[in-house]
């Protein structure tokens, strides 16, 4: 399996303007080649593919100095990049879905470099990431890098920069832990609810910072378009963005954590994310709570906890008593699920979690009609 390692880099000016220089030329490459296959299909109606750039490069490093400073295999990677973005544009166009034409990448959409092969242009040695053109750049390596490293990715995340290392690890073995399962059901009033009744607040942490990002949003909208001082106002979004991201994933992370150290079988519902957010009302809120980020977490790091994820089937686990199983209609708005043929009385969200719970347990022994998908991390 892969594991990825994030480090932060701290450069000194002539470094970060380095990194800087190397990054506007890979994304100036990307924005060529792309260049080259649209004129070429417009007017020819000729396909331009990898092969064909990656020769076209090797000869224009001869007359184009910052093309010739650039790592060949990293400038490789770029191109292929390129190339995967028209391998899926021709996938979604053939599948019937919005196609999405591969864009041109402007300054602040452009913000990584990979190195294929480690030990071509770039290495870590203790504390220090060689990068070549670049120098010796001191990096914050807070944990032991495991397993190969196969790649290396070069990231600026608003004004800070981070190298990524990709590392290729055995597959862990699923061990038991022997401890009791768990089912779990996510919201937006809390984060999670266990089917224990323990409930995880929402940190709503865009929510928080929506106010600041208004104004600073509302600042860049005020600057002229190509100048300076728009590029300012822009970063500094960027800035409160990355912020909202690491606070998230922090959350996220220790949450998901506790789960899988506390428990032997994790069982959460498949949610269909990507519609709720494109059809939902509260769109924004589920976008915030961020629930296929944490659902990844949870899966990897239940490897190491000898835990298990269990992913069911969510249609109805609000619905369907966890006492009886007699269906209960009711709205988004009514938070509290009351069975007349039981007498169960408790919130909705507990519900649900053990609905969820009862279904995963099930799926263990395969019973026909149990719509289930097992994930082991």
């Amino acid at each position: 399996m892969r594991h990825s390692f994030k480090f932060r880099l701290y450069p000194n000016t002539d470094q970060r303007r380095e990194l800087g220089v190397a990054l506007e030329t890979h994304r100036r490459l990307y924005n060529a080649c792309l260049d080259q296959r649209k004129v070429a299909y417009e007017a020819e109606k000729k396909s331009i593919h990898y092969v064909e750039q990656s020769a076209w490069f090797k000869s224009e490093r001869a007359v184009n100095p910052y093309f010739a400073r650039l790592n060949f295999s990293s400038a490789q990677a770029t191109m292929r990049r390129l190339d995967k973005a028209f391998v899926a544009f021709f996938r979604r166009c053939k599948a019937g879905q919005k196609p999405g034409y591969p864009r041109f990448r402007s300054r602040d959409r452009y913000d990584s470099v990979e190195f294929p092969a480690y030990g071509d242009g770039i290495r870590l040695n203790s504390n220090r990431l060689r990068v070549q053109h670049v120098g010796v750049v001191k990096a914050k390596v807070h944990r032991e890098v495991e397993g190969t490293v196969k790649t290396a990715t070069l990231k600026r995340e608003g004004d800070k920069w981070f190298v990524v290392l990709s590392c290729e690890l055995p597959d862990a073995p699923f061990v038991p832990n022997g401890k009791s399962p768990i089912g779990i059901d996510v919201g937006i009033e809390a984060f999670l609810t266990t089917s224990d009744g323990e409930r995880i607040e929402n940190p709503r942490i865009l929510r928080r910072e929506l106010p600041r990002l208004r104004r600073l949003q509302r600042a860049v909208s005020r600057k002229k378009r190509g100048g300076k001082n728009r590029r300012k106002a822009a970063r500094r979004v960027q800035v409160l963005h990355a912020r909202v991201r690491n606070l998230r994933q922090d959350f996220q992370h220790k949450t998901a954590l506790d789960l899988v150290r506390s428990s032997g079988l994790v069982a959460v519902e498949g949610l269909n994310i990507r519609g709720m957010v494109r059809n939902h009302r509260l769109a924004r809120a589920i976008s915030d709570a961020a629930w296929g980020g944490f659902m990844n977490i949870l899966t990897y790091k239940a490897a190491s906890a000898g835990s298990e994820v269990v992913v069911v089937d969510p249609r109805g686990t609000s619905q369907e008593c966890s006492g009886c199983g007699e269906v209960v209609r009711k709205d988004l708005s009514v938070r509290r699920h009351i069975c007349l043929s039981c007498g169960l009385s408790l919130h909705r969200d507990e519900n649900a979690a053990r609905n969820i719970l009862q279904r995963a347990l099930l799926a263990r022994t395969g019973p026909a009609g149990v719509n289930v998908q097992r994930d082991v991390a």
